[in-house]
């Protein structure tokens, strides 16, 4: 009988994950930046990514967003840092932080250049 109400809980569970997923990805937020000036900022694409890493579409959100993985990443890093505190943590955290500057500036830069601001 239990077996059953697990397997149950399991269903319940992973409709509502979707149903949430649904949810988020139909109230996303506008982009100030680009609703002034009409192109895209640095940072559009982020919440699509993010929507698609929850599905588990990790071509899909690499293709929206290349910075959202290393993003994790860091923040992962961080709070497990924040914990433990690694001996070199402080310049991990940086050599992230500019991997992670570094993929949105040369992502943004091949938007320019293939001309898809828009």
């Amino acid at each position: 009988m239990f077996r059953y109400l697990g397997s149950l809980g399991a269903i319940i569970l992973l409709t509502s994950y979707q149903d949430i997923i649904d949810w988020i990805s139909h109230h996303l937020l506008t982009c100030p930046f680009k609703k002034v000036f009409l192109i895209d900022c640095p940072g559009c694409g982020l919440q699509r990514s993010i929507i698609a890493l929850l599905r588990g579409d990790f071509k899909e959100s690499w293709h929206m967003y290349p910075a959202t993985l290393p993003m994790f990443l860091l923040i992962g890093f961080v709070f497990v840092n924040s914990r433990i505190n690694f001996r070199y943590g402080i310049w991990i955290v940086k050599i992230l932080s500019g991997i992670v500057f570094l993929i949105i500036i040369s992502s943004y830069i091949l938007k320019i250049k293939n001309h898809q601001l828009f």
